[in-house]
């Protein structure tokens, strides 16, 4: 395959979908191959996408975040990771995450995520740690769930036990 071939192959995988430059690299791979000559292949073409502004990890970071901030409610826990996951180096999701959710009450987030996957209060314990799992794959932390739950009025038993989950070091922080 020719740099210019693999050079349309990213253009079109761009065209489908956002990616990151880790992803596009992972595309190009396949096709180029391993060696000297598909890396060099695969940096230039990295390098022309770079040039003609379709490959910004930066704004796919924001956009991304923005996204799953305002339609998914998503906490900010969960976008780190899956940026993480998607090859974006650990500064670009730390500044793209803080400037998305400085000014975000998560648990107000957490209240609309529950509304938006209509959740209904929970009425008993099993029901509770259903709600806090799901709240914990969203993103959030115990302390946002323990604050949720206790404007629901949930049993005392059932918070106390997610606040130990919450600060594992006050128990252990005097022995």
């Amino acid at each position: 395959m020719s740099e210019d071939a693999a050079f349309e192959y990213a253009v079109r995988a761009l065209g489908r979908s956002m990616r990151t430059e880790a992803e596009v690299r992972r595309l190009v791979r396949s096709r180029v191959g391993f060696g000297v000559r598909g890396a060099a292949m695969i940096e230039a073409v990295i390098a022309r996408l770079k040039q003609y502004g379709y490959l910004n990890d930066a704004a796919y970071a924001e956009t991304y975040a923005r996204l799953r901030q305002q339609n998914e409610k998503l906490g900010q826990r969960r976008v780190r990771q899956v940026l993480g996951q998607k090859g974006i180096a650990a500064k670009i999701v730390d500044e793209a995450v803080a400037a998305r959710y400085s000014q975000t009450d998560e648990e107000t987030l957490a209240r609309e995520h529950l509304e938006r996957k209509r959740i209904p209060k929970p009425t008993d314990q099993k029901e509770t740690m259903r709600v806090v799992r799901r709240l914990v794959a969203a993103g959030f932390s115990m302390s946002v769930i323990s604050k949720v739950l206790r404007q629901w009025e949930v049993p005392g038993e059932t918070l106390s036990g997610l606040e130990d989950m919450a600060n594992p070091d006050e128990e252990s922080g005097g022995e």
